[in-house]
């Protein structure tokens, strides 16, 4: 696909262009095409879900994050999250970092109606685009944390709570030196797992083939994750709830690949 079109997600400190659309709405650079970012871990620091990335706020961003930002975006407070007090109700809660410019954030929302979404985004336009979306089609099942996803995690979000876990086109770190920054290290996904309940999913997605190779070597190393894909490649298809992004759809018409990973919480992990 052609990332310098598509942000990601990065993975030292900022927030780096996701890649969603706005476009179309969608993960910083992980808009999963649009302006997010996630987090990577980095030797000797510790491991962040974003890098900043400067961006432009339109009138129509700027507008929903003034009268929609005091109901959807929650303050980092360093205490465990009520879910359903959060939501108004009891229902199963994914978590995705770096959604970018919101656009599948935002349809995933519509089609599994029945759950709740939590999103972490540090780049303000993404958050104004996806508080947009939120207005103008009525989503009630998003709230939105404008900050790091890892502190996030580790003070707000409850051990053992989480029915899925979101992580699409993050950055790749293409050159072999800036690997060791790509967010999806083994330290990470232990984070998450801990945070997934027993059952709970944990789905990535890349159109970066190096970058979902190494995804698929470290899920598979987990001791508590198992595969859910039946695929020799190990890889799944992509699931019908996680629509297509307008860079991501251009890249599979020039014929560029696109993976998605779907593993499980083992029900008798460890806490489980």
């Amino acid at each position: 696909m052609n990332h310098p079109a598509q942000p990601h997600q990065d993975a030292t400190g900022g927030d780096v262009a996701n890649n969603s659309d706005d476009a179309d709405a969608g993960a910083g650079e992980g808009d999963h095409e649009d302006a997010g970012r996630e987090g990577a871990s980095h030797p000797r620091a510790r491991i962040r879900s974003f890098v900043v990335r400067a961006g432009r706020m339109g009138t129509g961003q700027i507008k929903a994050l003034a009268e929609l930002g005091p109901r959807f975006v929650l303050p980092f407070k360093a205490e465990p999250l009520d879910f359903e007090a959060t939501f108004g109700r009891k229902a199963p809660v994914v978590f995705e970092i770096g959604f970018g410019m919101g656009g599948p954030t935002a349809q995933i929302a519509r089609t599994l109606a029945d759950h709740d979404f939590i999103g972490c985004e540090v780049h303000e336009p993404g958050v104004g685009a996806l508080l947009k979306l939120i207005g103008e089609q009525e989503i009630p099942n998003i709230r939105i944390f404008q900050h790091d996803a890892v502190e996030v995690l580790d003070g707000m979000i409850p051990t053992g709570s989480l029915a899925g876990v979101h992580i699409y086109f993050p950055d790749p770190w293409h050159k072999k030196r800036h690997n060791k920054r790509r967010l999806v290290q083994p330290q990470f996904v232990a984070k998450l797992v801990r945070h997934l309940a027993p059952g709970g999913y944990l789905h990535l997605a890349t159109d970066w083939e190096p970058y979902a190779q190494q995804m698929l070597e470290v899920l598979s190393a987990d001791p508590d994750l198992v595969n859910t894909s039946a695929r020799a490649d190990g890889y799944s298809d992509k699931p019908d709830y996680r629509p297509l992004t307008k860079f991501e759809h251009r890249g599979l018409k020039l014929g560029h690949g696109v993976w998605d990973l779907v593993f499980r919480r083992k029900a008798d992990a460890p806490g489980a």
